[in-house]
């Protein structure tokens, strides 16, 4: 099956303003445009539903029947149960939570294996706990490719390694790590697995019940919706941390590790990611619910792959240019990075004026960047698009590279 880009692109008020025509969107990696489900929704929370929640008036049942509305559906569609999914400000603040309540889990002596292939975010919070006396082990990145090789994992782990914490994918390398060959080497190992899934969720929602690890985190302004973290953490590992929450929602796993309320509109404006995953498989001839979920992801990956195959074989024939990550775009996600001569800011200014928006930096993964032996003071253009970009905008970019370049 075929995208239907028209029908795609359509879901997305983006694509239709007037100060947004004409330009071609490759910084996706720092956040999706909206679909409008997610906007109708968040719409119609603040004009209809903007009250206190699960109060025993119509507005206020409304308002509470949409937020557990995102939960349950959104849960089924990752395959957990719907107390497993729980939401926060953002994936940052989520990790730091979670990290503090496994600070005060973990016996002294106890050991971690964190990777510096890594966002910031889930890795900082973790190395961290060096400062409660916890031992933290670095899964270091092969510094030629990239890529985290399960041997090098292997040589970590022992009974003293309580949690290991790795990307689904970086945002800068973006190979896509098997997360469920080593959550079960972890799992052997008698340690709990943290997965951050934030760079990969855009492309796809994984099925985390069947990949197996105990946390899994991604964002939702990154999957098409509003500005929140997303975070699956499994029943058993949920209730042997401590609560982080009021002391009051300590039996409510959704709320454990939330110490702020809820916020409420833009948790009910996220069903509306639901609505369009569930709208994305039926239009297509695929089903509705939890399956839906799974049937989008496959025809949102093989659309990327498909329009990564060009733009990497053009960046292979520049001889200026170093891809970050894999080659073959099967193993990959379309976050693609790359370390130029000059400063990767600057090939995105340039970049601008043929109507490209791109991004130049280090996108917070100073230590994967580090690692590869990129200057940071250049950084690295980085190119990153979505299901809904068109052949015809990755045909432009790689016009206008040509001329940057």
């Amino acid at each position: 099956m075929t995208l239907d880009i028209a029908w795609v692109r359509a879901q997305f008020p983006a694509f239709s303003t007037q100060s947004l025509a004409g330009q071609g969107f490759f910084e996706n990696a720092g956040g999706s445009y909206t679909c409008r489900q997610v906007i109708d929704r968040l719409t119609r929370f603040f004009t209809e539903r903007k009250v206190q929640p699960y109060a025993p008036y119509a507005a206020s049942e409304l308002g509470g029947a949409e937020m557990d509305e995102a939960r349950l559906r959104l849960a089924a569609m990752l395959g957990v149960e719907t107390h497993e999914l729980s939401f926060g400000p953002s994936t940052t603040q989520n990790t730091y939570v979670l990290a503090n309540a496994v600070r005060q889990w973990l016996p002294k002596g106890a050991a971690i294996v964190v990777t510096n292939q890594d966002h910031e975010a889930n890795s900082g919070p973790w190395r961290r706990l060096t400062d409660e006396g916890i031992e933290v082990r670095e899964w270091k990145l092969d510094p030629e490719t990239g890529s985290l090789r399960h041997e090098d994992l292997a040589a970590l782990l022992d009974d003293k390694v309580r949690l290991v914490c790795f990307p689904h994918c970086s945002n800068v390398v973006a190979e896509i790590n098997d997360v469920a060959a080593i959550t079960a080497m972890a799992h052997d190992a008698g340690a709990r697995v943290c997965v951050d899934g934030v760079s990969y969720a855009p492309h796809g929602l994984p099925d985390v019940g069947a990949l197996g690890p105990d946390v899994y985190l991604f964002s939702a302004y990154k999957t098409y919706g509003p500005h929140q973290g997303i975070m699956v953490i499994r029943e058993d590992f949920g209730f042997e941390l401590p609560n982080q929450g009021h002391y009051f929602n300590g039996d409510s796993l959704y709320k454990r590790f939330t110490p702020a309320g809820p916020d409420h509109a833009q948790v009910a404006a996220s069903a509306g990611m639901a609505d369009y995953f569930d709208a994305l498989s039926v239009y297509h001839g695929g089903p509705v619910g939890a399956e839906a979920a799974r049937f989008s992801h496959d025809l949102m990956r093989a659309q990327e792959v498909t329009l990564m195959e060009p733009l990497l074989d053009y960046l292979a024939s520049r001889n200026s240019v170093r891809l970050l990550g894999p080659r073959v775009a099967s193993q990959r996600a379309p976050t693609v990075a790359v370390e130029l001569a000059g400063s990767g800011e600057e090939a995105a200014r340039r970049l601008a004026p043929f109507g490209i928006n791109a991004g130049g930096g280090d996108f917070y993964a100073v230590r994967p960047l580090t690692a590869l032996g990129v200057d940071l003071d250049k950084g690295v253009l980085r190119l990153s698009f979505v299901h809904y970009t068109e052949a015809a905008e990755v045909d432009r970019l790689i016009d206008a590279l040509d001329q940057v370049l």
